[in-house]
């Protein structure tokens, strides 16, 4: 399961840290990346684990952050997916 989670700047930092302590969901994969690149204001956090750990995980930040809207985590999930390639081709190319 896979969860977004739309983040406001000022709090970013601090829903890291809580998430990164919680012993459930730091197990989980996260990646956080600034959402300018969606046109948008703050972080965005793409969380990749359990059921349960993507649901202690909003269940964490429910007071200041929202999962965010199918449309959204396509195009983030998108985003990452081109960085991730880009990264390899670039690493590729060292090898080569």
């Amino acid at each position: 399961m896979d969860i977004v989670i739309h983040l406001a700047s000022r709090d970013a930092q601090a829903i890291k840290d809580i998430l990164n302590k919680d012993e459930k969901v730091s197990r989980a994969s996260m990646v956080f990346r600034d959402a300018s690149s969606l046109g948008k204001e703050g972080q965005l956090c793409h969380i990749a684990g359990t059921e349960e750990q993507c649901r202690q995980a909003l269940d964490i930040v429910k007071e200041v952050a929202k999962e965010t809207d199918a449309e959204t985590k396509e195009a983030f999930l998108r985003k990452l997916r081109e960085e991730e390639e880009a990264a390899g081709a670039g690493f590729g190319s060292l090898f080569g």
